[in-house]
């Protein structure tokens, strides 16, 4: 179903309230005592060794009442890395509905004949699940998985395998053409792409489009090192290098890399002879065709003979046309409810997953068949709920792209949306919760915002984010969105910083209103660094 902008802001007035948004554009008239002293450890924050090199961006606001209670550069551009998600997320939530499933089926041609023969070829049919793994569902805490990584796949294996499928005279195809390939959005780097962080969009997604390759040390210094892998690795293979050196040396370390285009991975480096294994996850540049070889072998293993070989096929293939009757489903399955995949994605900042929402999404209500145009659904999507089209630039959907663009008032006018709709509050139960939870389980430990903040993390070079909602110790509740951009390093200072203005926030917006503002900024910064790597989104 097609919406035109005018439907989408005819919604959005209805669900917002005019009155609400109009108040979040303007400023307080005065300045509350309580918000003077948070004014004042924010810019105690932000004046910290070495954060004056960046940019900073910042908007505070009441959730009731849409207030602007602080804000700084809330118009200005900076690169928000994963709170792209926010966007996705609220889109899918919004035209999709939380109970939204997506169905994966196994389809054939024709009908078998009487000894179980199928004539022609046997077909994976993708429309966008994420989940096609051995995901454990509900969600908790840091994402569960139980059996094998190809646990889907073989469960349709065995439903074909019940419908009485002995032989197959034809070939294994997956078929991702629910929407056109572009494996990897503008602005996503090739170093990317080696990664799962980094793996390739398509319509069909088997264990996140990634490979776990398992590294350990040699039998003695000068062997290389042992590898294994799990799912079976299909077309792809690894070029072992690295070599095993002394116990004990600590400058030890394992190179990756892949060339575009190439199905061979090069593992090079040093691992030392006392050194515990490592698991390496890797992004499988070609899902579709890699489900495929997959599917083959797994229905092998339980007795079917299949006289093809393995294939993709995708939107615009010569050979992809409407089919000659209605195809007969021999497998199926239903993903997880949508909710479900919006709280993965945002706990634990998923891309390949939010990069499948905004198309699934788009598909869906407006037909979309390429990512531009999925992001074009989007820009409307964000015009009919009332954000400005200059406040957003938007390359893909999980935030991995470095073209993406946005300001703080956006994010927190999408906050405020959110809040206001019937799905509001399972949205918010998405987001990290400070020292808890997902990307900011280790971040603000031990401080007033632990269990206070929800917010979705963003970091990727030289940029760090962090936007959500806050319950402050007077009771107030809030939205903010902050932003860092440039300020160098591995980025835990611009954490750090960011993680003292939301404890800043918690203890003192909204607590003890007409207490005088101290006269002095407090001499320390709360808030600890998290111990996670901040290499990805």
């Amino acid at each position: 179903m097609r919406r035109t902008k005018q439907a989408w802001q005819a919604l959005a007035l209805l669900a917002m309230g005019a009155a609400a948004w109009s108040a979040a554009a303007q400023g307080p008239a005065a300045e509350r005592n309580d918000v003077a002293r948070f004014r004042q450890r924010a810019e105690a924050a932000l004046s910290a060794s070495g954060a004056e090199r960046g940019f900073w961006g910042a908007l505070v606001m009441d959730e009731e009442t849409g207030e602007t209670l602080y804000a700084l550069s809330a118009a200005h551009y900076f690169r928000p890395a994963s709170n792209v998600k926010l966007f996705t997320t609220a889109l899918a939530l919004a035209t999709l509905g939380p109970d939204f499933r997506v169905r994966t089926t196994v389809e054939a041609a024709g009908p078998l004949d009487r000894s179980g023969r199928l004539r022609g070829d046997l077909v994976l049919v993708g429309r966008g699940d994420a989940n096609l793994s051995n995901r454990v569902f509900p969600f908790a805490k840091q994402g569960e998985r139980a059996g094998p990584a190809d646990k889907v796949l073989a469960e349709l294996a065995d439903q074909v395998v019940a419908r009485g499928v002995k032989q197959i005279r034809g070939d294994i195809v997956a078929d991702d053409s629910y929407f056109v390939l572009a494996r990897f959005p503008p602005g996503w780097t090739v170093d990317d792409t080696v990664w799962s962080y980094g793996a390739a969009v398509s319509a069909i997604a088997v264990n996140d489009n990634s490979l776990t390759l398992r590294v350990s040390p040699g039998a003695a210094a000068g062997a290389p090192v042992r590898i294994s892998g799990e799912p079976w690795p299909g077309p792809y293979s690894v070029r072992n290098e690295a070599r095993t050196v002394a116990a004990g040396t600590e400058d030890a370390t394992l190179e990756l890399s892949r060339d575009p285009e190439s199905r061979v991975f090069r593992l090079g480096g040093t691992l030392a002879a006392d050194a515990p294994a490592r698991s390496l996850s890797l992004a499988a540049p070609e899902p579709a065709e890699l489900a495929a070889a997959q599917l083959k072998r797994l229905l092998e293993a339980r007795g079917v003979r299949v006289s093809g070989r393995s294939r993709a096929r995708h939107a615009g293939d010569p050979a992809l046309g409407a089919p000659a009757g209605s195809p007969v489903v021999l497998a199926e399955r239903l993903s997880p409810p949508l909710l479900e995949d919006v709280r993965l994605a945002n706990k634990m900042s998923q891309n390949l997953h939010a990069e499948l929402m905004l198309r699934v999404a788009a598909k869906e209500r407006a037909g979309a068949e390429t990512l531009e145009e999925a992001l074009k659904f989007a820009e409307q999507f964000r015009q009919g709920i009332g954000l400005a089209a200059e406040d957003v630039v938007q390359s893909d959907g999980s935030g991995l792209s470095r073209n993406n663009l946005a300001t703080p008032q956006s994010v927190a006018g999408l906050l405020l949306y959110a809040a206001r709709q019937s799905w509001g509050a399972e949205f918010a139960s998405t987001l990290p919760v400070a020292g808890e939870d997902g990307t900011l389980e280790n971040r603000m430990k031990g401080t007033a915002a632990a269990g206070r903040v929800r917010a979705k993390t963003g970091t990727i070079n030289n940029a760090v984010a962090m936007s959500g909602y806050a319950a402050s110790l007077g009771g107030q509740r809030l939205i903010f969105s902050l932003f860092s951009n440039n300020t160098g390093g591995n980025g835990r200072d611009a954490v750090a910083v960011l993680d003292a203005i939301c404890v800043a926030m918690v203890e003192e917006l909204g607590v003890d209103v007409n207490a005088e503002a101290p006269s002095e900024p407090p001499a320390e910064l709360p808030g600890e660094p998290p111990s996670e790597p901040l290499s990805q989104p």
